[in-house]
Order: C-alpha cells, then structure tokens, then sequence
C-alpha cells in the first residue's frame, strides 16, 4: 500500500527529531561535564606513594592540607605535574620538591588557573618527591564541626596514606575512612593514620573529619604554656641535677683512677733506665785493662816493667 507524505508531516517529524536530540543534547552535557570534573587530568606521572594529612585548626581557623608524593621509578625526569585544589582554598601556600623523602624542601615555580570548583596547579618536578600545602576554611563558630576534603584522583598512586591531626582540647572525634593506627608526636598531639593501598587515577577519595570543640585557639596557641603556668620538671634549668662527681676508692687515696697506673708505668720507666745504667758502666769497666800502682810511692811503672822505675821497688 502507498503511503502519502506532505510537506507538513514531514517537517512535523523533522521537528520531533530536532527536538529529541536536543533533549538528548542536554542531557548528555552535564554527564560529560561531570566526567570532565571527576576525570585524573592527562600527562601525569604515576606516584609510588602519596601521603594526605589533614591538621584541622592548627595555627588558624582552616584545615591544613599537606600532600607528600613520591613519583614511581622509571619515569623520565623531570615531570610534569598537573594538580586540582579546592576552590576555597585560594591556592597553593607550599610547592616544593625534594632529593630524598626526608630531604630539605625547595621551592618550586608553579602556575596556577581557577576552573569551575578547582584550582589546578602546574609546575615541573626535577626530582621523584614533591610536596604541595594548602589551607580550606572550616567553620569555627559552632561546637560541632567538621571537615571535609576530597581528591580529585589526579594520580594513580601505588600506596596511598592517610594522616589526621586531632585538634588540641577536641573530643567526640570521628574519621571517614577509619584510621586505625594511633601515635603521640613531639608536639604532644595525637594522629589517626591508615594505610590505603593502591588508588586509581580519576577515582576521588572523600576524608571527613567530625568532632567537638568550644575552644576559638588553635591547636598551635593550645600547646603554648600559658602566662603563670610551672614550667615542666624536665624542662626547668633549676631543677636540672649536675651529673655525680666520680667516687674515690680507698685503694686509690682519695686520687683519680688513672693517677695509680700513670705511676706505675713511671715507676717501670725509672728502673728500666737505672738498669741500662748501670749495664753500659758495668760493660765499660769490664773493657778497660786494670791500672797498677807501685805499692811504696803510688807512682804508675810501665805495663811490662817489673820494678818501679820512681823509687825502684819491686812491683807485683
């Protein structure tokens, strides 16, 4: 059977078509604009290691966030580095790079652009260790707080770490993911860290922080000792007790150990030279032929003379 087509069915069909792939269009944009977001930015190195800590309200009302990376052998040196940072943060206070995990920090050169919620950060490692600090803010003017920080997954990491600071005078805290390991620094503050393993490139990593605080200071003012507080027993010059004079033995006489030994190796000199001594004059006396005298005058006869040729007298 025949079909008839006008011209208005067929562009009544072409508008529907126009139409459904608009809204296919419309859909299909933030989908890609989100993949865009969430996706590891290209080019980067992959990391051996990379240690997050977060040290919320530690010298300011924010959140302290210091990534440590460890690029993985065999990647060409230097690299180039492409990193998302919250928007809230305003950037980078920190980009260094080291020689060694533990080696002194240098500065790096590093550009910076404001793209939707990130600021991306770029800069060129000369060496396999890097570092990167930033500051976000947290809301302080309420007991209970909390943080969070997300990474964007801008790197497929071997091992990843996770290191929270506990906050001086907080209580109720809570960490998401769980961090099961617990230390006391030098600082006297306490850590929550956990090993992670291996993370993906483009897989984010979400670490919420909860907990109580009423107290403005941060945790930096927190282990200041206040005005009027005693100083530690440990710390206070004027409780610090000299170290013990050494004792003396009755063997010694009152005297230091190594006056007694001094002496007798003195003492073992003395007779070994009054040995050699008298050796050396014994041998010399030996050596010479004795010397007669005439026993009536004292006059000296020649060797082979057997009469004193001074008074005559017979010699022995």
């Amino acid at each position: 059977m025949r079909m008839n087509t006008t011209p208005r069915a067929i562009g009544t069909g072409l508008a529907r078509s126009g139409f459904a792939a608009l809204l296919a269009l419309s859909l299909l944009l933030p989908a890609l604009a989100l993949a865009q977001a969430g996706g590891a930015p290209k080019g980067n190195p992959k990391l051996a290691s990379l240690n997050i800590e977060i040290w919320p309200e530690y010298d300011r009302p924010a959140a302290l966030v210091i990534m440590r990376a460890a690029i993985a052998e065999g990647v060409k040196l230097p690299a180039a580095v492409t990193l998302r940072l919250p928007k809230a943060s305003g950037g980078p206070t920190a980009v260094a790079y080291s020689t060694t995990a533990e080696g002194n920090l240098l500065n790096l050169k590093h550009e910076r652009t404001t793209t939707g919620e990130y600021i991306t950060v770029k800069f060129e490692t000369p060496e396999r260790f890097f570092n990167v600090e930033f500051y976000e803010p947290i809301a302080t003017n309420v007991a209970a707080r909390s943080y969070r920080y997300t990474w964007p997954g801008d790197f497929a990491a071997e091992h990843v770490t996770v290191v929270v600071q506990e906050p001086a005078s907080a209580s109720a805290i809570s960490v998401e993911p769980n961090l099961d390991r617990f230390s006391t620094g030098n600082d006297g503050l306490r850590y929550r860290a956990a090993d992670l393993g291996a993370l993906q490139a483009g897989k984010p990593l979400p670490i919420t922080l909860r907990y109580s605080k009423t107290d403005a200071r941060p945790s930096a003012e927190n282990l200041k000792p206040k005005a009027g507080d005693l100083p530690a027993p440990a710390a206070a010059p004027s409780l610090a007790k000299p170290a013990p004079a050494p004792v003396a033995t009755a063997a010694s006489g009152g005297l230091p150990d190594w006056v007694l030994p001094l002496a007798g190796l003195a003492m073992l000199g003395l007779l070994g030279a009054a040995f050699i001594l008298w050796w050396w004059r014994h041998e010399s006396m030996t050596a010479r032929p004795a010397t007669r005298h005439c026993a009536k005058c004292g006059a000296v006869p020649a060797p082979d003379s057997r009469f004193c040729g001074t008074c005559g007298a017979k010699v022995a």
